[in-house]
């Protein structure tokens, strides 16, 4: 499995398990906050980088 494979299904069973814990919402907000965030945390350049960049080349 790759590294990404990896990630993906570590966060899935993350927030599953947040999920599981707490409630729906707060398992919602931690799952799409934390990307949304780090996305924000970029600088301008690395975001337009980011955005240029197709999925199958992120992992590089």
């Amino acid at each position: 499995m790759s590294t990404g494979g990896k990630i993906a299904v570590g966060g899935v069973v993350a927030g599953l398990f947040l999920w599981w814990l707490t409630n729906f919402w707060i398992a919602a907000l931690v799952i799409f906050g934390v990307p949304a965030a780090a996305y924000l945390l970029l600088d301008p350049s690395q975001r337009r980088r980011l955005r240029r960049t197709s999925r199958k080349e992120l992992g590089r």
